[in-house]
């Protein structure tokens, strides 16, 4: 008897034990949704929920810092209902469209747009006689100013341009060219289809444009031989225009010889021969560790659609020559510029990246708040030590190497230009990267401009009229 009874006890445990296992399996799972998958769900275009609140609620504004307004539902005297975006293509990627499939922040701000949070009397009243009710506004951190001069200054060429503030993750503007008019998408849109192959109008090349990094890359070069080489500060390499590995030459812009230079000028004149030399020291693996940190091979922790960048040298599969070619930016690496925007930030922020956001807050018709977004810190991929080094050595290039055009401005500047080659016979990506003040950073920028030409050329004029506008 007492041998059943013990094993009655023992099935009896085992049922309780296999129901609290799925209890916790339920409720673990209901905090994944409700974390992680909720706004995902609710934004979906198939969620039939936002049918019924569209048929109830007046889609609300959004708006840009200053108050301006980005996007807006326009009722006729029919009572039918128009988006209109007050500044065209200007802000088309970032802001979004609502037709032929939302996107921007007219996707992933949806069911803010079409929840009205005004009087509670005021919005039975609204239902009891069939009046649509006001939407929640969404008040971005954009700046229109300096999306504006970021927008005519990339003027006719395909690129982007990212600012952000470092301290704090807010995205004050995103360009990307070429664009479209999403007042128009319906009328345009087999047109827009058509050039998408050739032009890609829709692709944000700012979150989703993959491009080689070019020489904004020797700054995580460069980190990279401080950490692996403490006596950093005796590294020396004779450039004579060239460095040869197997059957590869490696040359330096315009085969210009640079003589003698340490790490820092190495940066400072963009020496690709010395940076080959580098990449020919370093520990692949570690460095391969390094560059994920940075977030490579990693979707990024922003709110909007995005690419993850591409860093592949690894010690098992990758040759010295492709080593050397990574080490000053080429090979196969590929970055978005709004990751090499938050590298830029991470120098400028003591080595700490900030999580990118664009909403600043939510709320209601009559401007009462619904809901705040703060600051969020993502990692720490150095310490305050190495992003000092690396700040002082992007301001040395400002101050006497490629950037150099940006030396006279009223504010101190930091950076690092960058010339990404993308195919025989093409004109080379022109990049650049950086922020100001150097003493206090408030704004971090990337630039691309495609199959332009130097970084110095062509990114860092348009880096110059944004600093410009935002201290000015």
């Amino acid at each position: 008897m007492k041998e059943r009874h013990h094993s009655d006890r023992k099935s009896i445990l085992s049922i309780v034990y296999i129901f609290l296992g799925l209890f916790l399996l339920m409720m673990g799972y209901y905090i994944y949704f409700m974390v992680m998958r909720s706004g995902d769900i609710i934004n979906s275009t198939y969620n039939k929920r936002q049918d019924i609140l569209a048929q109830r609620v007046i889609r609300g504004e959004i708006r840009a810092t200053d108050g301006s307004i980005l996007a807006r539902t326009v009722v006729d005297e029919d009572g039918d209902e128009l988006r209109e975006y007050p500044y065209k293509d200007m802000f088309a990627h970032v802001v979004g469209r609502f037709y032929e499939g939302a996107t921007g922040i007219e996707e992933t701000e949806n069911i803010h747009l079409l929840t009205s949070n005004i009087n509670t009397f005021e919005k039975a009243y609204h239902d009891l006689t069939g009046v649509k009710s006001l939407g929640n506004n969404v008040v971005t951190t954009l700046n229109t100013k300096l999306q504006q001069v970021a927008y005519d200054a990339l003027g006719d060429h395909r690129g982007a341009v990212v600012v952000m503030e470092p301290a704090t993750g807010k995205i004050l503007a995103m360009v990307s060219k070429p664009s479209y008019d999403p007042n128009h998408i319906k009328d345009n849109w087999e047109e827009l289809l058509e050039d998408k192959e050739k032009e890609s109008p829709f692709l944000n090349r700012a979150t989703q444009g993959l491009y080689p990094p070019g020489s904004t890359f020797k700054v995580l070069t460069t980190l990279a031989y401080i950490r692996e080489y403490p006596d950093y500060e005796d590294y020396e390499y004779e450039c004579d225009g060239s460095i040869k590995q197997d059957k590869m030459v490696v040359h330096c812009y315009n085969n210009k010889a640079h003589g003698k230079v340490d790490l820092t000028l190495s940066l400072v004149k963009s020496c690709n021969t010395s940076f080959a030399n580098i990449g020919k020291m370093l520990d692949l693996d570690r460095f391969h560790s390094l560059c994920e940190d940075f977030l490579f091979n990693s979707y990024l922790p922003i709110h909007m659609a995005s690419s993850q960048s591409s860093f592949t040298l690894q010690k098992a599969q990758s040759s010295v020559k492709e080593a050397m070619q990574t080490a000053f930016g080429q090979g196969n690496t590929l970055i978005t510029p709004m990751l090499n925007a938050m590298i830029a930030a991470a120098v400028a922020n003591d080595g700490v990246i900030m999580k990118p956001y664009v909403i600043d807050y939510i709320e209601n018709a009559y401007g009462n708040p619904i809901k705040n977004y703060s600051p969020q810190e993502h990692s720490k991929p150095m310490t305050a030590e190495e992003s000092e080094l690396l700040a002082k050595m992007m301001r040395e290039v400002v101050k006497k190497g490629t950037a150099d055009d940006l030396n006279d401005m009223k504010v101190k500047a930091a950076g690092k230009t960058g010339s990404a080659d993308h195919g025989e016979g093409k004109p080379a990506h022109s990049w650049f990267i950086g922020y100001a003040p150097y003493e206090n950073p408030e704004i971090a920028i990337s630039i691309i401009v495609e199959s332009s030409g130097t970084g110095s050329e062509y990114a860092v004029p348009i880096a110059r009229k944004v600093f410009d506008a935002y201290f000015n």
